[in-house]
């Protein structure tokens, strides 16, 4: 599948997720205190999705509240739902995602979801073993989702076992060959990627003129580089991955100074993540005012950084 076959209008894409699931709902129930409703997430995504779908390419959604939602989107954004139990949360140390239950890749016709997202942690590093098991499983739902002629995103984040936090200098260093091996991987043709969601290759916190240094701009830009060649002609999304809307919008116009040319992003919690305490405060109407304003304007300026 080819840019041009993609289910997406001609041009960047500008893609909004919301597929979190239970850290947003104990952050959102943190948020609302005594007046929290057993609602209040599904009713959270459903504002972000009616505000945003229509300034949005697409907008992705999880699997259990998404099948409700789907039918929420403005009709020029695209469906994309997530084939995962509850992204991100893996208590297995061997950190193989969890399937969703009842949601086969079959159904996505049916639902209207044209483009299925599956999330992995991915550590270049691991035991070949293990790294074949998911390499297994990510194959086999390229399979399904070519035999039910849905778009397959695949979103490996990466990790190293002997560097655990994941914030510290030295995993900044090597997290550029980790997003780059990680990246060539998956852009093998046997697991049928038709796009891959990928990290920014460099913590920006470690980065001269951004942060501390440890890492030239050079040296940035070519991470940049080396990691985008690695997906050969597999479009990448960039994503957010929690950071703070300014870091994110700095990353995308950084990510084409070093001469990167991505099919976009998609962006999270740096849009939305402020809603949280608005909804909190003061409900769901005053979340709608911020959506419409200040979160659509930040849409609009990552649009800008990667134009």
């Amino acid at each position: 599948m080819t840019k041009h076959d993609l289910p997406f209008p001609a041009g960047p894409v500008f893609g909004v997720a919301v597929d979190q699931g239970s850290g947003l709902e104990a952050a959102i129930r943190e948020a609302r205190g005594a007046d929290a409703r057993d609602d209040d997430l599904p009713t959270f995504k459903r504002i972000v999705v009616e505000t945003l779908s229509p300034e949005a390419t697409t907008m992705l959604v999880d699997a259990t509240y998404g099948r409700d939602l789907l039918e929420s989107y403005a009709p020029s954004c695209t469906r994309m739902l997530a084939f995962e139990a509850d992204v991100y949360r893996i208590s297995d140390e061997d950190r193989i995602t969890a399937l969703p239950e009842g949601l086969s890749v079959s159904d996505f016709p049916d639902l209207g979801a044209q483009v299925l997202k599956f999330f992995l942690y991915y550590g270049p590093n691991d035991p070949p073993g293990l790294n074949a098991r998911k390499a297994d499983l990510v194959e086999d739902i390229g399979r399904r989702c070519r035999a039910s002629g849905v778009t397959f995103l695949f979103e490996p984040i990466v990790y190293d076992r002997a560097l655990p936090d994941g914030m510290s200098a030295d995993f900044a260093l090597a997290k550029p060959e980790l997003v780059r091996a990680a990246t060539a991987t998956f852009a093998d043709p046997k697991f049928g990627v038709d796009i891959l969601k990928v990290e920014i290759p460099v913590n920006f916190d470690f980065v001269e003129g951004f942060g501390t240094g440890a890492m030239s701009r050079s040296e940035a830009q070519a991470a940049f580089a080396a990691a985008a060649d690695a997906a050969g002609d597999i479009p990448l999304l960039y994503l957010s991955a929690g950071v703070t809307f300014e870091r994110f919008r700095d990353a995308l116009a950084f990510s084409r100074e070093a001469g990167v040319e991505p099919l976009g992003f998609m962006c999270g919690r740096a849009i939305w993540s402020d809603a949280i305490g608005i909804y909190g405060a003061d409900g769901p109407a005053a979340m709608t005012r911020w959506m419409r304003s200040t979160g659509r304007e930040r849409l609009a300026r990552l649009k800008e950084a990667i134009a």
